[in-house]
């Protein structure tokens, strides 16, 4: 059974709204209008333990998830989000050992998603011309012990990518259709390439030049999530959904 380490982080859960991810060695008491949580106290112990703060209310200390983790980073842009990630991740085959291209940094929460799919033999190569975003990025990729796994470029991927036989790639970019022939060469044949499209009219541009470039398959998406008030003999639709995000592009690469 996994025991929670002095620098282990853990998901402290009352509900979906109230949870903090913190780790014994940053926060020893953590602080919250339910009352003080000793976390150093919590060393040594099992995930899954109900514990009772100083206010005598009860919290939940769980293992985090990847889409805790992701969700709990620190932002200098718009992540992209779990829902959205993880049909990139499931269409585009990257698994264990993947070799994965990304255009656009941002905060890395694909990033690290890519990486916590890729380790311990696989990497993503990570390009972003702004430099403080990939600092951000940078700091959440060590913090949670993913940077491993992560080659991070501070360079502009439209003039080349210095990689090839590439298994997957992500374009977050606000012209990715300027990238395409780069990826293109840049993937390994059959491989998929994935991008982020704010707007329907950078979907229709992409698409085409896509098209243009070779590659099949290629359909673009919307994620929605709708949640449910499951409730006995009251389950309903819930009000507050995570609705429009972005939408999602991919195409597959020919010899």
């Amino acid at each position: 059974m996994e025991t929670i380490g002095e620098t282990s982080f853990i998901l402290v859960y009352r509900d979906r709204r109230r949870k903090w991810l913190v780790r014994p060695v940053d926060t020893p008491k953590l602080h919250t209008h339910l009352g003080i949580l000793d976390c150093m106290a919590l060393v040594g112990r099992p995930y899954g333990i109900i514990v009772n703060t100083t206010m005598n209310d009860e919290l939940f200390i769980l293992k985090p998830t990847l889409e805790d983790i992701v969700m709990k980073f620190a932002r200098s842009t718009q992540v992209i989000y779990p829902k959205d990630l993880a049909m990139i991740v499931m269409r585009c085959g990257i698994h264990s050992g993947s070799r994965v291209f990304e255009a656009g940094t941002g905060s890395g929460a694909a990033t690290a998603t890519f990486a916590y799919m890729v380790g311990p033999s696989g990497m993503v190569y990570s390009y972003d011309l702004n430099e403080q975003f990939q600092s951000v990025a940078r700091r959440n990729l060590e913090k949670f012990g993913l940077i491993n796994y992560v080659t991070l470029k501070n360079k502009d991927a439209k003039l080349g990518i210095e990689e090839n036989e590439l298994d997957a790639a992500l374009i977050d970019m606000g012209d990715p259709w300027e990238m395409v022939p780069q990826v293109r060469l840049a993937l390994s044949p059959s491989a998929v390439m994935a991008a982020i499209c704010p707007t329907m009219n950078q979907a229709e541009r992409l698409t085409e030049k896509m098209k243009e470039e070779g590659f099949i398959n290629v359909e673009t998406i919307e994620v929605l999530v709708r949640n449910l008030e499951a409730r006995l003999g009251m389950t309903r639709p819930s009000q507050m959904m995570v609705g429009h995000t972005t939408y999602v592009t991919f195409g597959r690469k020919t010899s």
